[in-house]
Parts: C-alpha cells; sequence; structure tokens
C-alpha cells in the first residue's frame, strides 16, 4: 500500500487534505496553542488530588530488568526521560508482574519485596527528574501497572512460551502453541492470582505509587478473561462471571491497602488476528494483513468488543457495560486502547512500518488512528464522569499537539497518552506547550523498532532516533535481523 508520509504534508492545510482524501472524521485546531491557551494544560481534578495537565505517558517496558525482576541503569534512564516529558500522569512507567511465572520476557519487572528499593529507586528517579525540569511534583500522578501475561507469557526464555491462557482459542493456540487444557487457569488459581494482586498493591503503595492498573488490554490474561464466553465455571460464560476476576481484585486491594487509587488500562475492542497474506508474500518480504481464517469460529465467541457475526468489526456493548462497572467499583481512571501488538497491531499501534512479526500494511495508518481516537470520542459521551485517557497518536507526527488540542477542547477525551513518542522525543507535548515549536529530528516515525528488538530478545528502545540506543551494541545486531 502506498501512503502519504506525514512530514511531506507541510501545512496543516495540507493534512486536512489528506484526511479528508480519506474520508475518515479526524480533527485538529489550526495552530499549536501555548500556555494556559492549551488545552494540553489544563489540570484534572481526581480523588482530592490535581492531575497537572491533560498528557499521559503509557507503559513502556525495556525488556532490560535483571532476570531476578530487578532494575537496571537503562530502565532507571527510561524512567527518568517519563519525568522529562512534563506528562503529569505516568500511568505505569512499565508493566509489572505480579508473581515470576507471569512475565512476558525473562527481564520484566516483578513486582515483590525483593525488588521493593529498586522500584522505589526507579520512581523517585521519575519524581527528581521531572521536578528538576518543572519544579512542581505535587500534581504528579505515578501508577504502577500490574499485569499477569497470560497467553505470551516467556518468563524464562526469551524464545520459550509457557502460556497461562484463560480458555482454548481456536486460532490464537495454534499460533502461540497452546496444545493442552492443562495450560488453562484454574479457578483455583485465579483466586491465589487476586491476593498476588493485592500483595503487590500494597508494595506499590509503600514505595510511593499515587494508584495500579488492572491491566485489561492487548491479550494478556485479564482482557482474555474479558472474551472467556466459552469458559465454564465461575469466571466464564456471563459477564458477571467474565468480569469477576476485575472485581475480585478491586476488592482484595481495597481491603490490603484502602487508600490506594486504582485505574483500568482496557482493549476498549478487539478483532480477530491478522496475519500476513501468503500469496504476496515472499523471503524477506512479508505480505499485507489479512484475517486469519474465522468462518469456522462464528460466531464469534472468543474476544471482547468485537462485532461476533463478523470479526474485523468492533462492538462496543460490552464496553459500556465494563465502564459502568469501572463507574459502580468507583475506578475512575481508564486508559483506552484497542486489539493486540501479538496478532492485530495495526489496530493498536498504527505505523508506516511493520515489525518483523506482523505484516505490511493493509490500511492507511490514519485510519487506524481515526478509528481508536472516535471509540473514545463515543465512550466519553457515555461516560463524562470518567477520566478517559485516549491511544493512537503517535502516528500523528507533527500534528499530534492540533489533534490532541481538538478533541481536549471539545470533551471528546480527558487526556491524551504518548507511548513510543516518548521513547524518542518525550518532550514533545512540553516543547509543543512552551514553544509552540517541535524537534522534528526526534518525532517517532514508528519505525517499528521498538517492537522489532524486543520480538527478536534485544532491549526495547528508539534505535533510530535515540542516540543511547543508536551507539547500543545491540544496534547492529537489529540492523541484520530487519534485513533478513
Amino acid at each position: 500500500m502506498k501512503i502519504t508520509r506525514i512530514p511531506t504534508l507541510r501545512t496543516i492545510e495540507a493534512f486536512r487534505e489528506y484526511v479528508a482524501s480519506l474520508g475518515i472524521d479526524l480533527q485538529a485546531e489550526d495552530t499549536i496553542a501555548l500556555g494556559a491557551e492549551s488545552p494540553l494544560t489544563a489540570a484534572i481534578p481526581w480523588q482530592g488530588r490535581t492531575i497537572g495537565n491533560r498528557w499521559c505517558v503509557h507503559p513502556m517496558e525495556g525488556w532490560d530488568g535483571t532476570t531476578t525482576g530487578g532494575i537496571t541503569e537503562p530502565m532507571i534512564r527510561r524512567w527518568e526521560r517519563f519525568g522529562e516529558s512534563g506528562a503529569k500522569l505516568i500511568w505505569g512507567g512499565e508493566a509489572m508482574a505480579v508473581k515470576p511465572e507471569g512475565r512476558a520476557n525473562p527481564n520484566q519487572i516483578i513486582i515483590n519485596e525483593e525488588n521493593k528499593a529498586g522500584l522505589a529507586k526507579l520512581r523517585e528517579a521519575l519524581v527528581a527528574a521531572h521536578q528538576k525540569n518543572f519544579g512542581s511534583t505535587g500534581d504528579l500522578i505515578v501508577g504502577f501497572q500490574l499485569t499477569h501475561s497470560g497467553r505470551f507469557c516467556r518468563p524464562n526464555d526469551k524464545k520459550r512460551l509457557e502460556s497461562r491462557v484463560a480458555y482454548r482459542h481456536p486460532i490464537l493456540d495454534k499460533k502461540f502453541n497452546v496444545t493442552s487444557d492443562a495450560q488453562i487457569m484454574s479457578d483455583d488459581e485465579m483466586k491465589r492470582l487476586v491476593d498476588d494482586y493485592a500483595k503487590a498493591a500494597k508494595i506499590a503503595s509503600e514505595v510511593g505509587a499515587d494508584f495500579v492498573d488492572i491491566k485489561h488490554c492487548h491479550g494478556y490474561l485479564l482482557h482474555e478473561f474479558l472474551g472467556a464466553h466459552t469458559r465454564p465455571g465461575i469466571y466464564g460464560g456471563s459477564f458477571e462471571n467474565r468480569t469477576r476476576p476485575l472485581r475480585e481484585i478491586v476488592a482484595a486491594i481495597r481491603a490490603t491497602v484502602p487508600t490506594m487509587g486504582i485505574g483500568v488500562r482496557l482493549s476498549a475492542f478487539d478483532a480477530v488476528p491478522y496475519k500476513p497474506d501468503p500469496t504476496l508474500s515472499q523471503p524477506g518480504c512479508l505480505g499485507p494483513g489479512i484475517p486469519e481464517e474465522f468462518s469456522h469460529c462464528l460466531p464469534y465467541r472468543y474476544g471482547f468488543g468485537i462485532n461476533q457475526e463478523n470479526p474485523t468489526q468492533y462492538d462496543l456493548t460490552e464496553t459500556i457495560e465494563f465502564l459502568n462497572l469501572c463507574q459502580q467499583l468507583d475506578i475512575r481512571l481508564v486508559n483506552l486502547s484497542a486489539g493486540s501488538p501479538y496478532y492485530n497491531p495495526h489496530i493498536g499501534r498504527p505505523a508506516a512500518y511493520p515489525p518483523s512479526d506482523g505484516y505490511q500494511l493493509l490500511e492507511e495508518p490514519l485510519v487506524g488512528c481515526a478509528r481508536q481516537i472516535n471509540v473514545v470520542k463515543e465512550l466519553k459521551a457515555h461516560f463524562p464522569d470518567l477520566i478517559l485517557v485516549g491511544t493512537g497518536y503517535s502516528y500523528l507526527q507533527e500534528y499530534m499537539p492540533q489533534v490532541a488540542q481538538y478533541y481536549l477542547r471539545n470533551g471528546f477525551v480527558d487526556s491524551v497518552g504518548i507511548g513510543r513518542t516518548a521513547l524518542s522525543y518525550p518532550r514533545m507535548l512540553a516543547d509543543a506547550t512552551e514553544t509552540g515549536k517541535l524537534e522534528t529530528r526526534l518525532i517517532c516515525r514508528t519505525f517499528s523498532d521498538c517492537t522489532t528488538a524486543p520480538r527478536n530478545g534485544l532491549p526495547s528502545g528508539c534505535y533510530p532516533l535515540d542516540h543511547f540506543y543508536k551507539s547500543a551494541p545491540e544496534a547492529p545486531l537489529l540492523k541484520q535481523i530487519k534485513k533478513g
């Protein structure tokens, strides 16, 4: 697919014309607003405190911890850069496994007593960097993302899956080598996992986190439970059963640390897994993405936020029901993502270049941006009292500030989340609101190296634009992998 690269669209008028030619609804303001004139700088009240502005740093893992789940110097540097971003809402720093066997890789953080001092050091480094660059930290809110990687567990070897799943999936089982019912998490194991989340939340509280995120996105374990329509027992079938893990974890956390804030990062919708079109693939060149064959799975009862009759399309019926539940549980912080980077990356991470385990473009990436942004807009109309963090902004590149301003100013989202952009240019939105100018040489161009590297066992980082990774010993190896 041929696309027009964002940097070639030299003016906001050219950007708008190109968006109009795609037939999508994606709005932007005329100019970058400064200071108090920018909706990006407005504060958000939350639980008797203040979140000082309207941008958020998403969790960005580095695959660079110790094998015991501890911290390292590159990890400290990344958290310092998150502090330097100017964002007043830090959503997790990175995902933290609540138990060793729940890690997505052998170098993922484990939130336990052994690593408690290191976690405190990470948070302190982030806060110190923020204070050095922006002065005030009283309106800085830092959360820890708690997770179990479920189907994508690789706790001991980067190349060996040790999957634990919510249910058997007719497509993903083959893709991720799930071969036995023994890999399904039992009800008793889930009850013990609830306790693990509560213990993790207690540690998070003791090292100064303001909230914990009970991660329900991207195909990881709790997100997969939301789609466990075919699972028998108390954790499957009905919506009430499929959301039981959330309700039990929230109750356990509040019984253990009553003052701890709670948020949820949610894949608001999913889609059937995709693959490179085999008829258009050749050695060294992936084909464009096409859906995996799903006709034998209809109605498609293997996901959340999916149209069961056409699983390439979303259905927000249960998403709305889930957000209603969040309100009932007094959870106001909700970070909305989509899909899974493991099996349909174009849904959640619109990009010009695919990761090594992905596929070539099947749609203009701006279509994916608009899809996510407008889903959040639709959900915000239903839930004016929730604080909704939006996703899908990185691919907008030079026009991220103007698009973010439009959706914030009109009340269609409460906070704009940045992920990959925080690796290459953490100060992007701070520069926008302070000077109205961006360092274009630092803007993420979605080369997907930050995904291709960990998919091949290397630390994640911005190898094209960040000097730290450009000069890393892994950089030449990554180049060879990409050539292959």
